[in-house]
C-alpha cells in the first residue's frame, strides 16, 4: 500500500517549447513532440504557480532529457487525450493512463511506468463500507477513466447510477456537496488529495477496485514509433540510476 510522504519544496519547471511540430519536420533534431497530460490530476500533474509539476510531468521531463528530444507539454482534460492521439493533433501522451486491451485498439502503449489502483471514496461521514452498500447511491466519475469503465460496467448490478464530470476536482466537490455518494479514483489520487488536506472530508472507503492496473505513455496506433522507442529506452534508464524513485519519493512512499 501506498501512502503520502512530504513532498519537497521544490517544483519542476516544465518551459513551453514553440516550433514545428513532429509531422512537419524532418529533421529529427527540430523535431518538437506535441505531448499531453491531464490538467488536473495530482499528484501525476498538476499546475502551481504557473507551472506544471507532478509524476507523469518529471517522468516525461527526466526521459526527454535522457533521450535528448523536446517537446511542447500539453495539459488537457483527460476525456480528449485519446481522440486527440487519433485525429493526430497530439504525438503522445502521458496522463495516468491505465494500458488496457481496448485502449490498445486506438493507441500504442510504452512499457508501463506506474502501478497504481481503483477505490471508492466517499464522504467521511457516509456509511459505505462495500460495494455491498451502492444500491441507489449516485457515484461521480471522470469521463474517459477507468472509473467511468467500472462504473458503466457494475451500476446494474449493484443498482447505482452514475454521472460524468470532467476532472477529478469537479468529482470531489459533487461528492463533498452531496450531490454524489460517492466516486471512483485512482488510489494514489485520492490519497495524495486527502493526505495533503485538499479534501479532508473524504475518506476511501475501498481502496482496491480493479486490483493494480498500470499507467502507460501513449502514441496514436501505428505512429511515433520511435517516440514510443526513446519513452521506453529512457524509463529504462532513469529507473536504473534512481531519478525514476527520486521523483516517486516526492509524492509517494512505498512499503
Amino acid at each position: 500500500m501506498k501512502k503520502l510522504t512530504k513532498l519537497f519544496a521544490s517544483a519542476v519547471l516544465i518551459s513551453t517549447l514553440v516550433g514545428c511540430s513532429s509531422n512537419t519536420s524532418s529533421n529529427e533534431e527540430d523535431t518538437i513532440y506535441t505531448i499531453a497530460t491531464d490538467a488536473k490530476y495530482a499528484p501525476f500533474s498538476m499546475e502551481v504557480d504557473g507551472t506544471y509539476q507532478g509524476i507523469d510531468v518529471e517522468i516525461l521531463a527526466a526521459i526527454a532529457e535522457k533521450e535528448g528530444f523536446k517537446y511542447e507539454l500539453t495539459p488537457m482534460d483527460f476525456s480528449g487525450i485519446i481522440p486527440g492521439l487519433i485525429s493526430g493533433q497530439l504525438d503522445g501522451a502521458i496522463a495516468g493512463t491505465t494500458i488496457t486491451d481496448e485502449r490498445k485498439k486506438q493507441v500504442d502503449f510504452s512499457d508501463g511506468y506506474f502501478e497504481s489502483g481503483l477505490s471508492l471514496v466517499t464522504r467521511s461521514d457516509s456509511d459505505i463500507t462495500s460495494v455491498n452498500d451502492l444500491q441507489g447511491k449516485v457515484a461521480a466519475v471522470k469521463k474517459g477513466t477507468m472509473g467511468s469503465i467500472y462504473a458503466e460496467d457494475n451500476a446494474e448490478q449493484y443498482g447505482f447510477t452514475y454521472e460524468y464530470y470532467e476532472d477529478s476536482p469537479s468529482m470531489f466537490l459533487a461528492v463533498s456537496n452531496g450531490t454524489a455518494d460517492f466516486l471512483c479514483e485512482d488510489y494514489p489520487v485520492i490519497l495524495y488529495s486527502i493526505a495533503t488536506k485538499t479534501q479532508e472530508n473524504l475518506k476511501i472507503a475501498v481502496d482496491r477496485l480493479l486490483g493494480t492496473p498500470v499507467y502507460g505513455f501513449s502514441v496514436k496506433k501505428g505512429e511515433n514509433a520511435e517516440l514510443l522507442q526513446m519513452f521506453n529506452d529512457g524509463l529504462e534508464k532513469i529507473k536504473s540510476d534512481g531519478s525514476y524513485d527520486e521523483i516517486i519519493a516526492k509524492y509517494l512512499e512505498t512499503e
